[in-house]
């Protein structure tokens, strides 16, 4: 929460973004960017550990490998466990591949990643996941909202995710519509929400795999599947038959 001058200045909305950048490098411990605030960005080449982004309220993160590491970014390890646990806003970027239970009970946070182990998206109630690399078994088990796109290009994905609760969809739409609101109605514009997210990771990581994805999107698109949860979508219908009859009534 925001006090003195800066809440009168800025409300309780937080601080405009990028207000306050952190660049670091080396190996980050426990919870690297726990609870980060709207209008801060870290910074981190190297890696993280467990819990990076746990609870995360706002703030951006990214990590990426130094670029003399000599590694394949796409093939190797960037942080480890429970990343994003609990996550209500902000970004995550993470130039590499995760361990498990990914964006466990994210309700609101965007994300991209080039790989993760099991039950990513596990409990999730909101939000939006990007995995441009592969995922390990029981992907989205008790996901109950917001929505996931998987680079599928063995597929094979449909076996290894948990659809009790969600439904798999291909991505659809035009990739370069204006899309004001990444977070708006997430039962449509998917190729555009997809491609800006690939786009601010590329610049944010400086990713060579989101660049090759971006520079032959059309080939990739339908390699991409949609993790849609059921009761998700049938909630966002009903609230916007209910805002629709709500403008009718009220222009008569």
């Amino acid at each position: 929460m925001l006090s003195g001058a800066l809440a009168k200045q800025y409300g309780h909305a937080g601080l405009p973004e990028d207000s306050i950048s952190v660049k670091l490098t080396g190996t980050a411990g426990q919870s690297f960017g726990a609870f980060l605030a709207r209008g801060i960005a870290f910074e981190l080449e190297g890696e993280g550990n467990d819990y990076v982004g746990k609870g995360l309220s706002g703030g951006r993160i990214a990590i990426y490998p130094p670029q003399d590491s000599g590694i394949v970014p796409e093939t190797s390890i960037i942080a480890g466990n429970t990343l994003l646990y609990g996550a209500i806003d902000g970004e995550i970027y993470l130039r590499g591949v995760v361990g498990e239970r990914f964006a466990v009970r994210n309700s609101g946070a965007l994300a991209v990643v080039e790989g993760t182990g099991d039950h990513c998206c596990e409990y999730m109630t909101g939000g939006c996941v990007v995995l441009l690399g592969p995922t390990g078994r029981n992907f989205a088990a008790g996901m109950s909202g917001g929505v996931a796109y998987v680079l599928d290009e063995d597929g094979d994905f449909a076996i290894r995710c948990n659809t009790s609760m969600v439904d798999l969809e291909p991505v659809t739409g035009d990739p370069k519509a204006a899309l004001d609101n990444l977070r708006g109605d997430m039962r449509y514009h998917d190729a555009a929400r997809l491609y800006r997210l690939i786009e601010n990771h590329a610049r944010y990581t400086n990713s060579a795999r989101a660049r090759e994805i971006l520079d032959n999107f059309d080939s990739y698109i339908g390699k991409f599947v949609k993790v849609m949860p059921t009761e998700f979508r049938r909630a966002l219908t009903e609230l916007s038959a209910e805002a629709n009859d709500a403008e009718h009534v009220a222009g008569e």
